[in-house]
């Protein structure tokens, strides 16, 4: 016997089939039909009941025409009673045929999943829109379950899908806002997302590919995730360390002191953005080691420095955008390890900027000169700015902070190169 038919065959005599195959003491054997039909098997074989009750014992006496056994196991030969329809004219089209026309179409298992994997991909197709620089993300989702464990069914994750493309579509943020804001405007309300909703975690991991966040966890890392594309907790909290800016009277006083300055975003948005130097170059570290032997070194005849302190906080980005916009050229040093250069990466899809002594060339004649230089860890990373660079990073294997080429930088701010 091949498998269920389409559709219920005209030619079953549907009376005589009820009173055969629709009692109630059979429904375990029609079901068991089914899940044979269902997988595509043959229905050849015996299906066996374990523990019956009386009344499926006398059904299945009613429908072989003798008495199955008394005790134990119920077994019923599937070869059997479809000679039993076919002879006598209730099915002639046998077993499968009189099961449809009793109990419905049967759907072959293969093909409930290529419809549900069809579903899924009609999801996942607003993923095809969004912007190049994401399309390793849109595909790296479709294939590691996160939305399948997120939203369940295909049809749950057609408006999550949407609604994580139209958010990351707006992002980052310029100027930096409150996630409840940007959630307002841009989704279904303010909460949409908050913290622990399937939306939020989506998103979430669409940034991390967008500005190149690294791994980590905890409620810090996902503030800091959040707020490198510009969506934050709040105004205050993401801070960024200068030297010697101006544009205000308050940031003028301390540059005339030669002193850093912590600047919040709530200040970089809510008045008068600062304004390059004269020289017109800001120069970018890592470390604020760097930063504080500037001013220690150089005080107030230092040109206007910038301090990102790892991945750069929203407060920093919102920063740099406006003095690149004012004309400014900056200029980026950090750590020459996978670290550092995964920052200055990150960095360089949200500001332009040019290498401070931060080449293959700069990072060989350092890892000739420092002494006991610790070994390189982590994975590798491309180093866009200079190929070679990574290159010579894996050749040499060594690590070299910025506090290990200090004299160097000081060197370049003394005297304005570079």
């Amino acid at each position: 016997m091949g498998p269920a038919p389409a559709e219920a065959r005209t030619d079953v005599d549907t009376e005589r089939l009820g009173r055969l195959l629709g009692d109630p003491g059979l429904t375990w054997f029609v079901d068991r039909v089914r899940q044979r039909m269902a997988r595509g098997r043959p229905l050849t074989g015996s299906v066996t009941l374990s523990a019956p009750e009386e009344s499926q014992r006398r059904a299945a006496e009613r429908l072989l025409g003798r008495a199955p056994r008394t005790s134990g196991s119920l077994g019923i030969r599937l070869d059997t009673v479809d000679e039993i329809l076919r002879r006598s004219g209730v099915s002639p089209g046998g077993l499968a045929a009189a099961v449809v026309a009793l109990a419905g179409p049967v759907v072959l298992h293969a093909e409930t999943r290529n419809r549900e994997e069809q579903a899924w991909e009609e999801a996942y197709a607003p993923l095809g829109i969004l912007d190049a620089e994401l399309a390793h993300w849109a595909e790296r989702i479709r294939g590691d379950g996160l939305v399948r464990r997120l939203a369940r069914t295909p049809e749950a994750a057609v408006p999550l899908v949407e609604a994580a493309v139209r958010a990351l579509r707006a992002l980052p943020a310029s100027p930096p806002t409150s996630r409840a804001t940007f959630a307002a405007r841009n989704l279904s309300g303010a909460h949409a997302l908050d913290e622990g909703t399937p939306l939020a975690t989506l998103v979430l991991s669409g940034i991390r590919c967008l500005t190149g966040f690294p791994d980590g966890s905890g409620a810090q890392w996902r503030r800091e995730a959040w707020a490198s594309a510009g969506l934050l907790k709040d105004d205050l909290s993401s801070t960024v360390l200068t030297l010697n800016l101006r544009g205000t009277p308050a940031l003028a006083w301390m540059a005339d002191a030669g002193e850093p300055t912590v600047l919040t975003l709530r200040s970089l948005t809510g008045r008068a953005p600062v304004a390059p130097g004269l020289a017109g170059t800001v120069h970018i570290c890592e470390n604020p080691a760097v930063l504080s032997a500037a001013a220690d070194t150089l005080g107030r005849e230092c040109p206007p420095m910038v301090c990102i302190q790892g991945q750069p906080s929203a407060a920093a980005l919102t920063l740099l955008r406006d003095q690149s916009s004012r004309g400014a050229r900056l200029l980026c040093h950090g750590d020459f390890d996978w670290g550092g250069v995964r920052i200055a990466t990150a960095l360089a899809r949200s500001v332009p900027w040019r290498p401070w002594r931060y080449t293959a060339a700069e990072y060989r004649a350092a890892a000739t000169a420092v002494v006991g230089a610790p070994n390189l860890t982590g994975l590798p990373a491309a180093t866009p700015w200079d190929p070679a660079l990574a290159v010579a990073l894996a050749e040499c294997g060594v690590r070299v902070e910025e506090e290990m080429v200090l004299n160097d930088l000081l060197t370049d701010l003394g005297t304005g190169s570079r």
